[in-house]
């Protein structure tokens, strides 16, 4: 029987290491086993791993606050933190419902079902730019057509879109051993947001058919006033779904043709009938989530397991190891599309008040990309020699998956 310490000395777990963007799986294992409430002193934070703990804490607002920030360095403020405006999932209620009813209009269930043709159009546009033979499922595919669908829907011109998709990267990546956010990234971040403020003007001035002409006009009643969003609102929320929203879908495929890779047999599942793949991409989610983590805020004293998390505490709900819990998944290790999916399945994106406004949208990106893969690739092998991992936060993936078909 293992004792259990807030930071046993034979684990080590550090979000901004070269370990943990290699892959933190078994060190999730040994978290869960040693030090399921886990203090990093280096960066002061707490860890919470086991999915029984994850789970409830994602769905507590008011004892795990979203209102610091997203990210470790927002939540530890330190001085060279970016200093950005403040974005839905760095919210808490009420202010938190009332940007999401304000946002949630242009995510309905039609919204997202209209957009089925574009998102179509966008993923064989990249496809057929493909050699079969021999090509980067990600640096040629999943990371181009996702950038594609978001900034077509903002509305940001195609020869823009390119450059918000390399803004976006830099403002993800981080250098191993460093939490706060490099120089480059900094200047991305302001760059990406002085872009879509003057893109905003220009809808005001002339309002078109996207999404963010839509976001100008929709206004919510409240106690007999009418709330808007303001112009500072729009432009955060769309550096976050520039994000959030092409990151999401640009990992998940990436991460999938190596986990299938891995598990040829599930392949060979889609291979023989495409209706598993909505089951699959929610496999895949749960297997090797994009995103790993979420940052919170303890608000109070937080007593787990005989350990005392003291509120003002930074605590990483660690949804990429919850999701690989023996304690609520059979196997957990071994990827099956046929899995049975319980209630709370899936933390991947998002749980509670945080579930991801774009969820319904990455599905659908994830659905059409593996349709056009099947039928690309049905059978390929992976490069291993090129993988490439990306060195991001709070994000995990890969940025070159080489592939070459076979037969």
């Amino acid at each position: 029987m293992n004792t259990i310490t807030p930071h046993a000395d034979s684990v080590e777990f550090d979000p901004f290491s070269q370990e943990f963007f290699d892959g933190a799986y078994e060190t999730y294992r040994r978290l869960r086993d040693e030090a399921p409430v886990y203090y990093n002193a280096k960066w002061d934070f707490w860890a919470l791993s086991r999915y029984d703990d994850v789970a409830p804490a994602t769905k507590d607002h008011e004892t795990y606050s979203s209102a610091k920030g997203a990210t470790l360095d927002m939540v530890k403020a330190h001085d060279d933190a970016i200093p950005v405006p403040k974005v839905i999932i760095s919210m808490d209620p009420p202010e938190h419902q009332k940007m999401r009813k304000l946002v949630s209009n242009v995510f309905t269930p039609r919204a997202i079902t209209s957009l089925e043709s574009m998102v179509r159009e966008k993923v064989y546009e990249r496809i057929q730019e493909l050699d079969p033979s021999s090509f980067d499922v990600v640096a040629d595919f999943s990371a181009l057509f996702p950038n594609d669908v978001i900034t077509t829907m903002l509305g940001v011109p195609k020869e823009d879109r390119d450059q918000i998709r390399r803004w976006v990267d830099l403002l993800l990546e981080r250098h191993p051993g460093e939490i706060a956010v490099p120089a480059a990234g900094f200047e991305a971040s302001m760059n990406t947001g002085i872009y879509y403020y003057n893109l905003i003007q220009k809808r005001r001035a002339e309002p078109q058919d996207d999404m963010i002409s839509r976001l100008i006009e929709t206004e919510i009643e409240r106690d007999g006033q009418v709330e808007k969003l303001t112009d500072v609102d729009i432009a955060g929320f769309a550096t976050l779904l520039g994000g959030a929203g092409a990151e999401t879908v640009t990992k998940l495929v990436g991460n999938a043709i190596v986990a299938f890779a891995d598990f040829p047999d599930q392949w060979q599942k889609l291979r023989d009938d495409h209706s598993k793949i909505p089951a699959a991409v929610e496999e895949l989610l749960r297997f090797e989530a994009p995103s790993q983590y979420q940052v919170r805020t303890a608000m109070r004293d937080v007593t787990l397991h005989g350990i005392t998390i003291p509120a003002g505490s930074a605590v990483l709900l660690v949804t990429g190891s919850a999701t690989r819990d023996e304690r609520m998944f059979a196997d957990p290790d071994r990827l099956d599309i046929d899995r049975e999916r319980k209630m709370g399945f899936n933390l991947a994106l998002g749980y509670g008040i945080h579930s991801c406004l774009g969820a319904a949208l990455a599905r659908m990106q994830g659905r059409i990309a593996f349709e056009a893969l099947l039928d690309l690739i049905p059978e390929y092998e992976v490069d291993r020699d090129g993988l490439r991992r990306v060195a991001m936060s709070n994000v995990c993936g890969w940025s070159n998956v080489p592939v070459r078909k076979l037969n």
